[in-house]
């Protein structure tokens, strides 16, 4: 279970650096990363709500480490048991969506939004919530 571990944490790195990236202003891939209707954006994000995204990113890749010892933290082994459910059930609800512009059964698919969420997004969250269950055991 450590290759899938390796991998979420991995993804989540890099998801929390772009998130850092997107707080200090940078812009590339900020139109693809955000639901719209009509052209106009569901959403707008300001800069602390990426930071504080990406602290989050940056605590589930270091709840993968923890169960092999790669984070010299003491931490109760059901404690990380119980962080790594929470992950991935985040990720599965992610992954389902909110059933208008995210998600599986999301309604708004005319856009490059749903376009991406729907070959990508959607797969990748699969792939976190299945590995970060896979890490429990």
């Amino acid at each position: 279970m450590q290759i899938a571990a390796l991998t979420n944490t991995f993804i989540l790195l890099l998801l929390g650096f772009l998130h850092v990236y997107w707080a200090f202003g940078g812009r590339w891939g900020w139109n693809q990363a955000l639901p719209e209707r009509n052209g106009v954006k569901v959403l707008q994000p300001h800069a602390s709500d990426c930071a504080v995204v990406a602290l989050g990113l940056f605590g589930m890749a270091a709840l993968h480490l923890h169960p092999f010892g790669w984070i010299p933290i003491s931490l109760p082994h059901w404690l990380t048991q119980y962080g790594l459910w929470v992950v991935g059930g985040v990720f599965l609800l992610r992954a389902l969506g909110d059933f208008r512009y995210v998600g599986l059964f999301k309604r708004v698919r005319n856009s490059q939004f749903a376009y991406l969420d729907t070959r990508f997004y959607v797969p990748l969250c699969l792939l976190l919530a299945t590995n970060a269950f896979l890490t429990i055991y």
